[in-house]
């Protein structure tokens, strides 16, 4: 998402990087090593108090680095592929290699357009009618175990429907560890798909903001027969009334584990950024989960900011298949003299251990905001603690 253009201080980088290689090589070391390699590496003429000029270096080395790749916006794209999977042409410059490869791309365009699409939009259609209409029922018989029984029942069958409709394969691991009663269900988050690969094998209480139209009409079927937690669009801004709510429903061991995704936006499942707190503050059972796809058989990922929800599912029916890994990890409880914020890394670090994801500290909602100046000021006070530190 950034653009070089051509000026004297393109030129002045350019010829930085030129006359010094070294700054353009990636280190993941700590401000206080790299700068002090730095200054071990140059004369001590250079020096000038606790100040020393070619400090500078590191500043201008992260700067190239962030500018030919940073850690976050690289997130928010599609991952890269090591081969071609027929679903796109990955490159523009070379529409038409040979008359072989372009049977075989139009052969596959035939197949996934029109045998697979139809399909798998009935299923869909399928699926949530079901799921409408099923619930609505379930919600005019009394309360008991009868009415959660079917509730959970017809949950279940319609997302698999849903999950046929996709062609997902999904493999579990660890189901000891499955999400209890009671509990909160964390995972990473990649795809609005998440929940049906998830509730493909058992049901979660869902959490989110009321809506309109045709997924407003699914909500409020739903709700009749499980309680999940919608909210209004003013509490959502009410921290308070969002753990009020939260709190009450784990309270009641009876009522399905509650499933939330920290990161509060889609990442390109090849790695994991902060996860916000809220949660993690209410006292529950955390249980962890980490979901995997494999993107060679179909992209999972949804770039909101490229494609709309009618467009990103018209992608995901079109694929060749949507495989996936998911992991149960072992609950996890707040630890005695443990804040939310590093119960919350905790976990996230439990979860990018497990799917083999890069565990990044960064907030996920930069995709849509500026960097915050806390984290400008936090490099500042590391740097001026290294000169005062000297004194």
């Amino acid at each position: 998402n950034h653009k070089l253009h051509i000026d004297g201080k393109s030129l002045s980088c350019l010829f930085v990087g030129m006359s010094f290689p070294w700054i353009i090589e990636k280190d993941d070391g700590s401000m206080e090593e790299e700068i002090g390699e730095l200054r071990r590496s140059h004369p001590k003429s250079l020096a000038g108090g606790d100040f020393t000029l070619c400090d500078a270096f590191y500043f201008c080395k992260k700067g190239i680095e962030s500018i030919v790749e940073d850690q976050v916006t690289q997130r928010f794209t599609s991952e890269e592929l090591a081969s071609w999977n027929l679903l796109t042409r990955t490159n523009n410059n070379f529409h038409y290699i040979s008359v072989r490869v372009t049977i075989i791309w139009g052969l596959g365009v035939f197949i996934r357009y029109c045998i697979l699409l139809p399909l798998r939009v009935t299923l869909a259609v399928l699926g949530l009618s079901w799921l409408v209409i099923g619930t609505t029922l379930v919600g005019l018989l009394p309360h008991s175990n009868v009415k959660t029984w079917i509730s959970d029942l017809i949950h279940v069958t319609c997302y698999r429907i849903c999950a046929r409709a996709l062609s997902a394969r999904i493999r579990y691991h660890n189901k000891e560890n499955h999400p209890k009663k009671g509990g909160i269900c964390v995972a990473n988050h990649t795809s609005p798909i998440d929940i049906v690969i998830l509730a493909n094998d058992g049901c979660y209480a869902m959490v989110g903001q009321i809506h309109g139209g045709l997924m407003g009409v699914i909500q409020r079927s739903m709700v009749r027969s499980c309680p999940h937690v919608w909210f209004e669009r003013s509490e959502m801004k009410d921290r308070h009334a969002v753990a009020k709510r939260l709190k009450d429903h784990v309270a009641d061991k009876t009522k399905q584990p509650i499933l939330i995704f920290p990161e509060g936006t889609c990442i390109n499942n090849t790695s994991v950024m902060m996860f916000k707190k809220g949660s993690f503050d209410i006292g529950a059972t955390i249980y962890p989960v980490a979901i995997k796809y494999d993107p060679q058989f179909g992209d999972a990922f949804w770039n909101s900011g490229k494609y709309n929800m009618v467009s990103y599912l018209l992608r995901m029916m079109t694929s060749w298949a949507i495989v996936c890994n998911v992991w149960y990890l072992p609950p996890m409880s707040l630890q005695d003299g443990e804040d939310a914020v590093h119960f919350a890394n905790r976990v996230k670090s439990a979860i990018a251990r497990q799917g083999g994801l890069v565990d990044l500290f960064w907030d996920g909602g930069l995709k849509r905001e500026k960097v915050k100046e806390s984290y400008k000021e936090e490099q500042q006070k590391m740097y001026s603690s290294m000169i005062v530190g000297q004194d």
